[in-house]
């Protein structure tokens, strides 16, 4: 991994764009949610990004990571594999409200969520380019792809 990723502890500037960035991200996408009236919305999207941008740049601020190169690796499996299980909740808790009859919905809002926290992953990274261009096709996604369902 180039040495670009890693953050010395008082590089408040780096830390701070790349916290603030994630929240941008989410915002993007929780607008995007809150405007269809979705219970993940905003603040859910903007905290989904921006925890897992602070547990991204966690390890790349520790002083020993080069003694366990695969340090990032497993954090970033640990917010995927996290992340679902919020997924999970938003499908779980859509279905068991109608009736008794086994639906699934929310599995959209549940992979907003997961998009969410993989963008705040690339900002915590620092790959900023990735984390708005990813946030600006998740928005298409969510808009221009639910109008074309609609149509059919």
């Amino acid at each position: 991994m180039s040495s670009t990723f890693y953050l010395s502890s008082h590089d408040w500037l780096n830390i701070s764009f790349r916290l603030c960035i994630a929240l941008l991200i989410g915002a993007i996408i929780g607008l995007e949610r809150e405007a269809k009236r979705k219970p993940a919305g905003l603040r859910t999207h903007i905290l989904v990004s921006l925890g897992s941008a602070i547990f991204t740049v966690i390890p790349l601020q520790i002083d020993g990571l080069q003694s366990s190169p695969d340090a990032l690796s497993r954090v970033i499996q640990g917010i995927a594999a996290g992340v679902g299980f919020l997924g999970a909740g938003e499908i779980v808790s859509h279905s068991s409200q109608q009736s008794q009859q086994f639906e699934v919905k929310g599995l959209t809002s549940a992979a907003a969520i997961w998009v969410s926290a993989a963008l705040g992953i690339a900002a915590g990274c620092g790959l900023w380019q990735l984390g708005l261009i990813g946030a600006v096709l998740t928005y298409l996604v969510l808009n221009v792809f639910k109008r074309l369902e609609k149509r059919q």
